[in-house]
């Protein structure tokens, strides 16, 4: 009996060492994984002496770089807890452009760690009569659009630079940005040149929200809600116009450019697809009107004969509340062989030709019609595309230097120099983030200035052609 007993025991013991050890780790990973006081911990890490900010709870390390820093191959120094142990190589250099992750280990437990490094920009902001403008360095350009009727003639810039930064022409000298402005930036002795291209909105456009619901006020989709808010705040001229009012007979004459953001389900609704809609719509772009379609609503160049019958989107999913998931990873797209294409024009990229949409750490619903080229549709690649449909495809997936896998951002037609659709189709182009399953609210987007400059460029690209 004894050694019955002694048996049973030993098993007990054993089960409770493991349900205490899985206890004790999961207890150790809330908060998204992380113990901020764990034996996985990195105390310190540095980049060419520059010390960064480590988030024990997040994993995130921020490292602030003076302007003019070269981090494409650089040692960090890092120290650890004691006993602990990592994958990242400091005996090699790195190329520290992007996030670099790694993992610490220490006994039974780890830590992921994600290292962002920023180089400083030597122009801390510019700002014309109170509006601030988007500085690009990648690029090397100063993009501003200023109210209607400014006159561009004799503009003050006030300009803010890093410490140890001169610029020329300086802050707060009278400039004419008729045409585009070279501002020289010099830092220990070397210079270069940024550019400065200051616009105003197309004089006396019209531009009309399209929607399901009777009024502006009765839309219920928060996408969309943020979308109109964004749009009406933006353009003068704007105005919202319902699916049953074009089925009525509302006149669209007068409307440079609809844009319908469609956000509240993969499948459109029936009220577009009604043959006195569609007539309506199809009439409006053969006699100079022009359509920006977003989100689900990529679909609709389909019903409308944009493309050849069953031509449209053929990849098209998606997450509705309560569902929904937070990505460690930022979310953008590759233009690369449309840089200079107007629809781009001012977006802050990491490299040339690719711009992220959907910060790393914001909730999403990832709401996508795209085109799936390599496997799906007998399209092959960006070309068979292009011959099949009549678009251009302007955008794909950030990977995808070279187009040929989804197309993301397009316009139609392809043989006309009136480019009178533009549709931007990827679930990186969100407007509005959710709480997630549990009530938590989302942290906000910092690229949401790219979604909106590449809305407002869309617009004022389509009222231009």
């Amino acid at each position: 009996m004894r050694k019955f007993i002694y048996k049973n025991w030993t098993g007990v013991s054993l089960i409770l060492a493991m349900f205490f050890m899985v206890t004790a780790c999961e207890n150790s990973f809330e908060s998204g994984g992380f113990d901020v006081n764990s034996p996985s911990n990195v105390t310190s890490f540095k980049i060419n002496g520059v010390a960064g900010e480590i988030d024990q709870k997040t994993g995130k390390i921020n490292v602030t770089m003076p302007y003019g820093s070269d981090i494409t191959a650089v040692k960090p120094e890092m120290v650890l807890e004691e006993g602990a142990t990592s994958n990242l190589d400091l005996t090699v250099t790195a190329n520290y452009s992007n996030p670099v992750k790694f993992r610490v280990i220490n006994g039974n437990l780890y830590k992921d760690y994600t290292v962002t490094t920023m180089v400083l920009s030597p122009i801390k902001s510019f700002t014309i009569n109170g509006v601030a403008a988007t500085v690009n360095d990648v690029n090397r350009t100063i993009t501003l659009t200023l109210p209607e009727g400014t006159n561009l003639t004799a503009l003050k810039p006030i300009i803010q630079v890093t410490e140890g930064v001169s610029i020329s022409p300086a802050s707060g000298m009278a400039i004419d940005f008729s045409n585009p402005v070279t501002f020289v930036v010099t830092s220990k002795g070397k210079s270069v040149n940024y550019t400065a291209n200051v616009g105003v909105p197309v004089t006396g456009l019209v531009v009309a929200f399209l929607g399901t619901a009777a009024t502006r006020a009765e839309i219920t989709n928060m996408d969309e809600i943020a979308a109109a808010d964004w749009f009406f705040s933006t353009f003068s001229g704007a105005k919202y116009i319902s699916f049953n009012s074009i089925e009525n007979g509302t006149d669209l004459s007068d409307i440079d450019v609809i844009w319908w953001h469609f956000d509240s389900a993969a499948n459109l609704p029936a009220i577009a697809y009604k043959p006195a809609v569609t007539a309506a719509l199809k009439d409006f772009r053969s006699n100079g009107g022009n359509l920006l379609l977003t989100s689900f609503a990529s679909q609709y160049v389909d019903a409308l004969g944009i493309v050849p019958s069953g031509k449209g989107p053929n990849n098209v999913f998606g997450d509705f509340p309560p569902n929904g998931f937070v990505d460690g990873n930022s979310w953008g797209m590759s233009f690369v062989g449309h840089e200079s294409h107007p629809v781009f024009e001012g977006l802050i990229t990491y490299e040339s030709g690719k711009a992220n949409l959907l910060q790393a750490g914001t909730f999403r619903l990832n709401h996508t019609a795209w085109w799936f080229l390599p496997e799906w549709g007998g399209y092959g690649n960006g070309e068979g595309w292009r011959n099949q449909t009549g678009g251009t495809n302007l955008a794909s997936e950030a990977w995808d230097n070279n187009l040929d896998g989804r197309v993301t951002i397009a316009e139609f037609p392809n043989t006309s120099a009136n480019k009178n659709v533009i549709v931007i189709s990827m679930g990186a182009y969100d407007w509005y983030n959710e709480t997630n399953s549990s009530g938590v609210p989302s942290q906000a987007n910092e690229f949401i200035t790219n979604i909106r400059l590449l809305t407002q460029n869309s617009i004022n690209y389509l009222a231009k052609d």
